[in-house]
């Protein structure tokens, strides 16, 4: 049976909201309600590896575990590799579960779902995505889209990712959720593949992958929880989890 383990990447220098990992939300750290979150799932052991001797204070203040890592990572991806060989040198965890320290409000459920892609024994890498609502959205660029093809119900294979608002014609556009589920040999020959050419053009690290032809399935949810990027995100994640909320 395989043996999860949950590995947080957080850093300080984020550019658009400086510190946010540490930014208060409902009286805790915006981190530690992340790897609460995790917890919540109950897949597996959960770990924040950061840059930032802070963040390590702040988690393990809040009985949490954390590991420091180098400040040189270009990726998340990069940074719960190195915390993997530190945290599991043996190779116990054979999967390794890479939620995104800015996601506050990620669903319990949809991290179970991601992890349950690796059933089957030909996924290499779990990730999420929920149908766009927004028209906003559909053009953003931010908004990252997952163009695959079904192989059951609410669930797809990945064959691109695109910043673009793709595939063309009518109907739904999905939203790419950047929660990874990683078996441990596709995290390891992942983070040692260079860049790749539509990876540096859509500036999308999950196209390195797909180049190399990893194979990514994704859980389809109903709902994106929003992560926090901004100081408007920040404030509508400090009211949800005011008000108690999920979402």
């Amino acid at each position: 049976m395989p043996d999860p383990i949950v590995i947080i990447p957080a850093r300080l220098a984020s550019q658009r909201l400086p510190r946010k990992a540490l930014a208060e939300i409902a009286g805790k750290p915006m981190i530690v309600h992340v790897a609460d979150r995790a917890r919540a799932a109950g897949v597996g052991p959960v770990w924040i590896a950061t840059d930032a001797p802070e963040i390590v204070k702040a988690v393990e203040q809040a009985g949490g575990r954390a590991v420091l890592t180098s400040h040189a990572h270009a990726s998340g991806s990069d940074r719960i590799a190195e915390a993997l060989a530190t945290i599991d040198p043996s190779g116990r965890h054979d999967v390794v579960v890479n939620v995104q320290g800015d996601e506050p409000l990620i669903d319990v459920a949809a991290i179970r779902a991601a992890v349950a892609l690796l059933d089957d024994a030909a996924v290499d890498i779990g990730t999420l995505g929920a149908p766009i609502v927004d028209p906003d959205e559909r053009c953003d660029p931010n908004a990252v889209k997952l163009i695959g093809t079904a192989v059951a119900p609410a669930r797809l294979r990945a064959l691109y990712f695109s910043r673009a608002p793709a595939p063309w014609g009518e109907g739904p556009l999905i939203r790419h959720i950047g929660l990874y589920v990683y078996r441990r040999a596709a995290l390891l020959r992942y983070v040692a593949l260079p860049p790749s050419t539509l990876e540096r053009r859509e500036r999308l690290e999950q196209l390195r992958a797909i180049e190399a032809g990893m194979r990514i399935d994704a859980a389809l949810v109903e709902e994106a929880a929003r992560g926090v990027d901004t100081a408007a995100d920040l404030d509508r994640a400090r009211e949800i989890l005011r008000q108690g909320q999920s979402r």
